[in-house]
């Protein structure tokens, strides 16, 4: 943890250095569009009535919904029944989860890898305690999940395996199409010895939205996971696809909105802007990568000729176009945060939702960084307003500020 002593030192001893901030944290949350604000706008002005109610205001809302929900299926290539609202990518993580193994009964076997969010892999030790096994695959130093390692833990008790479309520290693209064919074979021979338990595959697709195609049939998903957040949209709403035929409980029960599967009254201006959101990214998608991934590209290598022993984690080249994730020796990771955002730059050391967290990085671990190293990364994670001049600016302060850090007294 840092001490009170950083602390002090920047309230004293570090002047800021730019009067703009600049957004480096595009992993934890992206600002909303204005066009997707100005998609919400009626729904929280005018058109707020509950959609499930009967008079015209209400079907008007409806209406809207099931618009949001059609524009969303879309953009998946699934239909607009398959797709269920829900609060966040966490809800919809455990709805996957739990969801199936629920169905499926007590004994059913899960797979999940190293290096997923928090919302996959803290459902594994409670679920355990419920009767539900799960197999926790490694990655490897590039930070990649094998399909020979994955498929080599399905057994026949196997129900789900949950592996994420993109990682949210390091930036790494998991073969999820290609787990997706495997377990496809699986099935039929499953079927041919007359074992009918199913099997199915869930992605986490929440920092994959801006940049990766989500069509369903090409990654052969039977559900996924997107949060607006990082779609720049609205926080506090999410979808779960779920592909028709996959047998899920819900977890919790009430109205029996959403076809049952999740009830609770629908956040019409939520649904409206992450619908405007995703649409938006769908079709900057390839443009925006191409420019970030150069971006990226310069940026890495600038910080690693700038800052001697630094470090890259995760693949080089099989990674989100947004995704810098360093490793500084001798830097204490949230120091360099502190400094960083004196100096006008908002980063991160990891994912934004274990920042309260003492331990290390999960994901660092899993890809063979020691505890001490893990403690001493950064993560910057860019996005549509960073440009030339924003990393230019963060390549001439981060050595300094890496010196400076290196430099403090070390603490027990």
């Amino acid at each position: 943890m840092t001490s009170a002593y950083y602390q002090d030192s920047l309230r004293t001893d570090f002047v800021r250095q730019y009067n703009a901030r600049i957004y480096l944290d595009h992993a934890a949350a992206t600002p909303v569009d204005s066009a997707v604000q100005a998609a919400m706008a009626p729904y929280i002005h005018e058109q707020w009535h509950n959609p499930s109610a009967r008079y015209e205001a209400a079907r008007s809302t409806r209406r809207a919904v099931e618009a949001a929900r059609a524009d969303i299926a879309h953009v998946l290539a699934a239909k607009p029944t398959e797709i269920i609202f829900t609060a966040s990518a966490t809800e919809s993580a455990n709805l996957a989860v739990q969801g199936v193994l629920r169905a499926a009964a007590p004994g059913a076997h899960w797979i999940t890898t190293a290096i997923e969010h928090e919302a996959v892999l803290a459902q594994v030790p409670p679920l355990e305690r419920q009767g539900y096994p799960a197999t926790v695959v490694p990655v490897s130093m590039a930070g990649i999940v094998s399909v020979r390692d994955i498929m080599a833990a399905v057994t026949d008790g196997t129900v789900l395996v949950s592996m994420m479309l993109a990682n949210n520290e390091i930036g790494t693209l998991q073969p999820v199409a290609e787990v997706a064919r495997a377990v496809a074979a699986v099935r039929l021979e499953r079927l041919a010895r007359g074992v009918g338990r199913p099997l199915y595959v869930h992605t986490d697709a929440t920092q994959a939205g801006n940049y990766v195609s989500l069509q369903v049939s090409r990654l052969g998903v039977d559900m996924l996971t997107l949060n607006a957040a990082k779609l720049y949209g609205p926080k506090g709403i999410g979808l779960l696809y779920v592909r028709h035929g996959t047998k899920l409980e819900p977890l919790f029960y009430g109205g029996g909105q959403e076809r049952g599967r999740r009830s609770g009254t629908e956040p019409v201006a939520g649904c409206v802007g992450l619908a405007a959101a995703l649409v938006a990214a769908a079709s900057r998608r390839d443009s925006e990568s191409h420019r970030l991934t150069g971006l990226r590209d310069e940026a890495i290598e600038a910080l690693l000729a700038a800052v001697p022993g630094a470090r890259l984690n995760g693949d080089p080249q099989r990674r989100l176009p947004n995704n810098i994730s360093l490793t500084l020796p001798g830097a204490d990771g949230e120091a360099l945060v502190l400094y960083l955002d004196n100096a006008g730059f908002e980063t991160a050391t990891g994912s934004a939702c274990a920042a309260s967290q003492t331990e290390p990085s999960h994901v660092l671990l899993a890809i063979g960084r020691s505890r001490s190293e893990a403690a001493q990364s950064l993560r910057l994670t860019l996005g549509r307003s960073t440009d030339e001049d924003a990393l230019a600016a963060l390549v001439r302060t981060l050595p300094g500020i890496v010196e400076r850090v290196r430099a403090l007294p070390s603490v027990a």
